[in-house]
Formats: C-alpha cells, sequence, structure tokens
C-alpha cells in the first residue's frame, strides 16, 4: 500500500511538473524565449512537492479532516424538531429582511451597490437551487436565463422605450419559456449528460447574443438602459422622458445620487424576498415533494404515478423565471450589457453558491451568496489568487463537509401508534 501511495504521488507531483512548465519558460520578451524569474520555478517546485506530500499522506490527512467535526461540542447533538427549526428559520430571515431594510442607511454608496449585487446573486442561486438542489437536475447553463432576462428590458427599452416596470415579468416570463423549451430536450437526460446539453444551451445563448449584432449589438452591447422610475418620478439630475418628473423636485429635497442606488437596491431586495417566499411555498406544496422525489429515485418517483416530464419542465421553468427577474435588475443597475456579462463562468459560480450553501436549503444559499460575493471585495490584495483560493475552498467543503454550510433538514411526518 505505501509503494502504491508513492508511485501514485511521484505520478501527480510530475504531472504537475509537466503542467506548469510553460508558466517557467513560456515568457516571451523581444521575440524571443525568456525563461521565467527564480520565484516562479521556486512556486512551481513548492506546489509540486505539495502535491507529492498530499498524495503520499492522503489517506491521514482525509482521516484527520473527517475527524474535525467531532471536535465541535454541538456534532453530537440531537436534531432540532421540526416545529422549533421552522420557526427559528422564519426567525432568521426576518432578522435578515430587517437588517437589509435599514442597511443602505447606515452604509456608504459602494457598500449599498455591492449588497444590490448580493441580492442578484441570491435570486439567482434561489432559482438555480430548484433545479439542482430540489429537483437534482444538473444544469451548467443557467446563466442563458440571466441573459435572456437582461436583454428583454435592455431590447425593449432601446427599440420600444418600454420602462424597467414593463420589462420586470416580461423578462421573467421570456426567460421561463426559455427555460420551458430547455426542458424538452433534457427530459431522458441525467447526469453528466445532462450537464454537457445546459453548458451547451448556454454556450449557444451567448453567440448567439454575440453574433446578432444587428439586434443586440454583438460585442459592444447596449448601453443606456433605463434605471426604474417611481410612479413617474426619475432619480437623475434632469428628466430623460417627457412627462416625468425628478425625484428629488418632487419631494423638495437636494439633489443626491445615492437616491437612485438605494431605491435599486430596495427592488432587488423586496424580489429577493418574493423570490425566497414563493419557493419556499412551492417546497411545502405537491410540486416540492415531487422534486425531491425525483431528485432522490427517478424510476421510484415514476412507479408512484409522478410525471417525469411535468416534473422536469416545471423546475427549469421555475428556476429560469426568477433567473429573468435577476437579469432585468442586473441590466438596470449596469445600465450597460454585453456578452461578456453573461460566460460559462457565471454559471459555474451560481453553482458554486448553491453547493456551499446546502443544495435545497434557502438560508445555506443566502449565507453561501454573501460569502462569495462580499469576501473577494474585502480581500483585493488577493483579487489575482481568486479563483485558486475559490478552488481550494470548494475542495476543502467537499472533503470536510460534503453536504455544504447549512444543510436541508427533511421533514419528518410522525404517525401515532393506533391502539
Amino acid at each position: 500500500m505505501a509503494a502504491h501511495n508513492f508511485k501514485h504521488a511521484l505520478f501527480c507531483a510530475v504531472i504537475t511538473l509537466i503542467i506548469a512548465y510553460p508558466i517557467m519558460g513560456l515568457d516571451l520578451g523581444g521575440g524571443t524565449l525568456v525563461p521565467a524569474d527564480t520565484s516562479v520555478v521556486i512556486s512551481v517546485v513548492i506546489g509540486a512537492i505539495v502535491v507529492f506530500l498530499f498524495q503520499l499522506f492522503r489517506d491521514n490527512i482525509l482521516g484527520t479532516l473527517g475527524s474535525l467535526p467531532r471536535v465541535n461540542p454541538l456534532a453530537g447533538r440531537e436534531p432540532m424538531p421540526q416545529a422549533k427549526r421552522l420557526k427559528l428559520e422564519t426567525w432568521v430571515l426576518t432578522g435578515f429582511i430587517v437588517l437589509a431594510l435599514f442597511w443602505p442607511f447606515v452604509a456608504s454608496r459602494g457598500a449599498v451597490d455591492l449588497a444590490t449585487l448580493v441580492l442578484i446573486y441570491v435570486m439567482l442561486a434561489l432559482g438555480l437551487n430548484v433545479v439542482v438542489g430540489l429537483a437534482g437536475l444538473l444544469d451548467l447553463g443557467y446563466v442563458a436565463f440571466y441573459a435572456v432576462g437582461a436583454y428583454t428590458f435592455a431590447m425593449l427599452s432601446q427599440y420600444y422605450g418600454v420602462s424597467f416596470w414593463v420589462a420586470l415579468p416580461l423578462g421573467a416570463i421570456l426567460a421561463a419559456l426559455f427555460g420551458l423549451v430547455l426542458g424538452f430536450p433534457v427530459l431522458r437526460l441525467r447526469g453528466d449528460y445532462l450537464a454537457i446539453v445546459t453548458l451547451g444551451f448556454g454556450e449557444i445563448i451567448r453567440i448567439l447574443l454575440n453574433n446578432m449584432t444587428n439586434l443586440t449589438g454583438g460585442p459592444n452591447g447596449i448601453g443606456g438602459i433605463p434605471e426604474p422610475t417611481l410612479f413617474g418620478m426619475e432619480f437623475g439630475w434632469r428628466v430623460k422622458e417627457e412627462g416625468n418628473t425628478s425625484f428629488h423636485e418632487t419631494f423638495g429635497i437636494a439633489y443626491a445620487s445615492e437616491h437612485k442606488i438605494i431605491f435599486l437596491y430596495l427592488i432587488a431586495l423586496v424580489l429577493a424576498v418574493i423570490t425566497a417566499l414563493v419557493i419556499r411555498r412551492l417546497m411545502r406544496m405537491p410540486v416540492g415533494r415531487a422534486w425531491e422525489a425525483l431528485r432522490e429515485d427517478e424510476i421510484a418517483a415514476r412507479s408512484l404515478g409522478l410525471s417525469r416530464t411535468a416534473v422536469k419542465l416545471s423546475a427549469f421553468t421555475i428556476g429560469a423565471f426568477f433567473a429573468g427577474f435577476a437579469g432585468t435588475v442586473f441590466a438596470s443597475k449596469q445600465g450597460f450589457i454585453s456578452p461578456e456579462s453573461f460566460v460559462f463562468l457565471e454559471s459555474a459560480i451560481i453553482l458554486a453558491i448553491v453547493v456551499l450553501g446546502g443544495m435545497g436549503s434557502q438560508i445555506g444559499v443566502i449565507l453561501a451568496a454573501i460569502a462569495v460575493t462580499v469576501l473577494p471585495e474585502l480581500a483585493r490584495e488577493f483579487s489575482e489568487y481568486r479563483m485558486l483560493i475559490f478552488g481550494a475552498a470548494m475542495v476543502l467543503m467537499m472533503v470536510w463537509r460534503p453536504q455544504g454550510l447549512l444543510p436541508m433538514r427533511r421533514t419528518h411526518i410522525e404517525l401515532k401508534a393506533q391502539e
């Protein structure tokens, strides 16, 4: 066994050196190959040594990591009663909402803008949680529905002058239709095959947006996307649309650019709360039970009379609907969108949020969305190593706590003994 571990560890170290070879010797300077700096070579060698030692003592390391939860004094506690847990979750979500309502009035403009982005990712993660966490359908092209919602608002506002409030439901409905269309080809697919098809769908949407230059602007994107108004009141210094009024003049207050940031944040907060409440309600309805049944065992679910077609299509459609919501808010927030805003990395980040938070768990997904979005902003000096740290965190989570930060608790039904 020791000899096998040594050969495997040596093989992994050699592969690491081979993969890292271009980093050490492909630095072009003046048209000629220039060896990399000594520090780069040392870093690569140290990395290969770390890989070798990890693979050599992998069983011991993983065994130690597996025993870490036992150090936690709460690890062996009895599960919380279901009624108490549901009440605690309700109070926690209520606390989040109350804190979020006061946040824009005590935080800086940059913090409020970042919080709006967090809420957009919360909507996206909650929508993907329906598809991946509840229905068990691995979707790697979820960003496509996000793009549909954003481009729906952008094109409607550019060509027809449609406002944010009219485009919001239209973008969500159109994204849901795309989810319904995607659902039909993948009815018989699962696992890796399903992931490949959804990945291809996401790339098809991005390439179409990139190539349809006459309609979408292609790589140049669409700019000048309007901001939402409040009963015809605009938050800019000057009124852009005829017939509207300005917010600061209507209320007789001084103009402040923070007003539109706060208003857009509150819109994102309301939509995120609606998303959470609707999905929470659906989870307790028969459709939610059908999603979970399909996730656990598709054959058993079909034997119970559940329609695989209806269950899968409902999951894709509802998940895409809330992605359309998020896309519309994102387009209004940025004022400019392009196909580069909807690359595969976005789908990977949203999926990672669902996995880190705990598939099926709403509170866990919300916490993970906050962590994934805020932590990189707090550690800007490590921005070059963002994806490396992100990948390492994912690996550690899968080893130490594969069920996620706050895993979903199953609903238990107790039957009283009959006399």
